[in-house]
């Protein structure tokens, strides 16, 4: 990157902060910066609150919990308990994919809530959670087990939802895990999934250790995939192909028995390090079993964690690792000519939470696009760390960007496509410039695996390159 474009991407920081009171600037100075070759981080602060009047696109711990790790276990009801509101919105947003017959045995897009009214908020919520629990009962007898994802309110009036779980799992026999994710707790959603991690932790995985299971060398887990159109099932295809054994993939289309089966891994691999870290740290505290992180995006990386996972074993499994990237090179090479000449020089700007705003680069460099801009919305310090891997001298980096920001960085950069959530996506394309939701790949996927990266690339294009831009031009410049 030359030093003309450093400095220009530091001078709009620097013009976008002087819009801010002073106070505010001076806050917000600490969450970008412009990248530089050969630091160990990205150089902006993370993981605090965000400054009130500023508006942020980050969720609660209630989406960090309910909406990523507990949601997508198929063969348990989830219950928000609270308002309706919560659950509403909270109803099927993110695709996670998941075998089973709707309310015979998976619950995955039903939303069950105990619509908590003022006079449950005066007199408590304990009696009707109980209740609620025996209605699952009577109808939904096949389920596995019952989440509780408390909203703000029963952090508030203090509902005991863990006498609750305790009673009920007694008389029910099953797993009910009190879930205290209360929304206001916390900075975003990230604390959601540290919470979640835990009751996983202490009412399925420790409590579930020492039942029989008959196990194989070559054992992992899938960590961290939510399955979002697929993804888990097209990443799975190439473990089991190069020769290891799938026993379990958290959370998307897992079911208890799946989670019971944590501590018998040989390794652990994660994909959303982010959301799931903490339980594989527990898992090889207590059970010794060792964790990597893995990135199926694009052939790149593919190959390369292929042949990285593959070193935790032996001949067997490198062999097998060989061969399947053997098999599927053709297929990735008729990709990259497909749409490579389409794509190349394109320039990107990414704005996501998890992984994506890492993982996905080298997808976008396999096309010969450029990822120009990038930043999370509920990092940590290490994610920026390992984000140095991914990203070039001079790249823009924003954590927890305000809508303004944001705006201000793609109306100055003008980039050929933005990968951002669903709260960025229309006011992105009336600003004429095309748009991929990275939060649910925009009702596409799987993006996962080289089946994924068909789709993928495919998908980059028809929003680069759709007709559509030329057709039409934002308010402001058609005037």
């Amino acid at each position: 990157m030359t030093v003309d474009v450093k400095a220009e991407r530091k001078a709009l920081i620097e013009e976008v902060l002087k819009e801010y009171p002073e106070k505010t600037a001076k806050k917000r100075a600490k969450h970008l910066n412009v990248y530089e070759e050969g630091k160990p981080d990205c150089g902006v602060k993370s993981n605090v609150k965000s400054i009130p009047g500023v508006m942020t696109v980050r969720g609660c711990a209630y989406a960090g919990a309910k909406g990523v790790v507990w949601g997508p276990v198929k063969d348990m009801v989830h219950v928000s308990h609270g308002p309706v509101g919560c659950g509403h919105y909270s109803w099927s947003q993110r695709r996670n994919y998941s075998t089973g017959i709707t309310g015979v045995n998976s619950w995955v897009t039903m939303q069950v809530t105990s619509d908590f009214q003022e006079k449950d908020i005066v007199f408590g919520g304990d009696k009707k959670l109980d209740k609620l629990i025996n209605e699952i009962e009577t109808l939904f007898p096949l389920n596995n087990g019952v989440s509780v994802m408390s909203e703000c309110p029963i952090g508030l009036i203090g509902d005991d939802i863990e006498a609750v779980a305790k009673k009920k799992a007694k008389e029910i026999g099953k797993v009910v895990a009190p879930v205290r994710c209360e929304g206001f707790r916390g900075v975003s959603q990230s604390l959601g999934h540290h919470i979640a991690n835990d009751v996983m932790r202490d009412y399925v995985v420790d409590k579930a250790a020492d039942k029989p299971f008959e196990g194989t060398p070559y054992d992992v887990v899938i960590v961290g995939d939510y399955n979002i159109g697929g993804d888990a099932w097209a990443s799975r295809i190439l473990l089991e192909e190069m020769g290891l054994r799938v026993i379990a993939q958290w959370s998307g289309d897992a079911s208890v028995a799946e989670m019971e089966r944590g501590s018998k891994a040989k390794l652990n691999l994660i994909h959303c390090y982010r959301s799931m870290n903490y339980i594989c740290r527990h898992m090889e505290e207590k059970y010794g079993i060792p964790w990597m992180e893995y990135n199926f995006f694009g052939p790149s990386q593919i190959a390369k964690s292929l042949r990285a996972i593959a070193e935790q074993f032996d001949d067997k499994i490198k062999d097998g690792a060989e061969r399947v990237i053997a098999k599927y090179q053709p297929m990735a090479d008729a990709i990259l000519a497909k749409y490579k000449p389409r794509l190349e020089g394109k320039r990107i700007m990414l704005y996501v939470g998890g992984l994506r705003p890492r993982h996905v680069a080298d997808a976008y460099g396999d096309l010969g696009m450029e990822v120009i801009g990038t930043g999370y919305e509920f990092a940590h310090g290490d994610d920026y760390q390992r984000t140095t891997k991914y990203v070039k001298d001079g790249t823009l980096i924003y954590d927890d960007v305000s809508e303004f920001e944001l705006e201000k960085f793609i109306e100055r950069l003008q980039p050929d496509l933005v990968g951002s959530g669903i709260k960025e996506k229309y006011g992105t394309q009336k600003m004429g410039v095309p748009f991929r939701q990275l939060h649910s790949w925009d009702y596409s996927g799987p993006y996962h695996g080289y089946d994924g990266f068909a789709i993928f690339a495919r998908d980059m294009d028809l929003a680069v390159n759709s007709p559509v831009w030329g057709l039409t031009k934002a308010p402001w410049k058609a005037a």
